[in-house]
């Protein structure tokens, strides 16, 4: 029976996961489980030593405590069902329930595409003019730029979810993924899918290829000022502000453009496609935290100064 509001035949998806194993694979449940803890646990410290340290009250620690927030919930979306998968083989889901693990991945694949962006902006607005830095981020100004990315998030996730849901589903129904997104479910459209394709390609250029040339340009400037610094030790004290940030940007551009721009013809075809998929939906969340606080003298300092007053407590 269809769903209401949609002429498919389908309403019953199988998630292939990572394989079409038909019995539970446990070694790769507590592989990702493992991933998936790490994972909120270090984006919530993240957050909490941002949170509670006021000198962290800046606008670059203000960008990161919402990537935080973005990667738990990013990885939230997606993992849960794939252990679900790995543990019991059950790999039954509903159209309906399809349709919202895509548009809430649109969502915060969007919302993160964009903060990227915003947080290389202002990196390039501290080096470049840091006599003005306090007063271009301002507490108004950055707190709009974050607004602006979660609402090209939300827009980017109805107008997708829209897309697909307006397509018709005859079968075969077997989505060749570890999650519902929209590549693998117009592999299974048995209708005109012209237009949804042109919807999602125009998401790619201006929520993927638009914020990546953003980050480009704005390192190229950074770049060029930085090589401007007369001693050595000021040079490479200024790209280590940069460093995590533009570490984290190559993890997640690198593999999402892999993934999205991987001919559809050979979509269904390839194992290197879930691969590069696990880099940057699992992966990227569980590394930025461990990138941050690896490569940042102050969020490191922070810590110790939580745990040693809570030892001493």
């Amino acid at each position: 029976m269809a769903e209401a509001g949609n002429q498919s035949s389908v309403s019953v998806f199988l998630v292939v996961g990572l394989s079409d194993a038909e019995e539970p694979q446990v070694l790769l449940f507590l592989i990702f489980l493992g991933i998936y803890l790490i994972t909120v646990v270090g984006n919530i410290v993240i957050f909490s030593v941002i949170t509670f340290d006021h000198r962290l009250h800046t606008p670059m620690y203000f960008f990161l405590a919402n990537l935080s927030i973005i990667d738990i919930i990013f990885s939230s979306i997606t993992v849960p069902k794939l252990l679900f998968i790995l543990v019991t083989a059950r790999k039954a889901v509903t159209f309906s329930d399809c349709v919202t693990q895509l548009s809430l991945f649109q969502f915060f694949v969007v919302a993160e595409c964009y903060l990227l962006a915003v947080m290389s902006y202002d990196r390039y607005v501290a080096i470049c003019f840091p006599l003005n830095y306090t007063l271009i981020m301002s507490r108004e100004v950055r707190f709009k730029m974050v607004v602006f990315c979660w609402v090209c998030g939300l827009v980017n996730s109805v107008a997708q979810a829209i897309s697909v849901s307006c397509l018709d589903f005859c079968g075969p129904n077997k989505v060749d993924h570890f999650f519902c997104d929209v590549t693998p479910l117009f592999k299974l459209s048995c209708s005109d899918i012209r237009l949804s394709e042109a919807i999602f390609l125009l998401v790619v250029v201006l929520a993927g290829m638009g914020p990546l040339t953003f980050i480009l340009v704005t390192y190229g400037r950074i770049i060029a000022a930085v090589t401007k610094i007369s001693t050595s030790k000021g040079r490479r004290k200024t790209f280590s502000t940069c460093a995590s940030h533009f570490t984290v940007v190559g993890l997640y551009y690198g593999s999402g453009i892999f993934s999205y721009i991987w001919p559809s013809s050979t979509y269904a075809m390839s194992k290197d496609v879930k691969v590069v998929a696990v880099l940057y939906t699992i992966m990227t969340p569980m590394l930025n935290p461990i990138i941050y606080s690896l490569r940042n003298r102050e969020v490191k300092r922070a810590m110790k100064k939580i745990l040693g007053s809570k030892e001493m407590n």
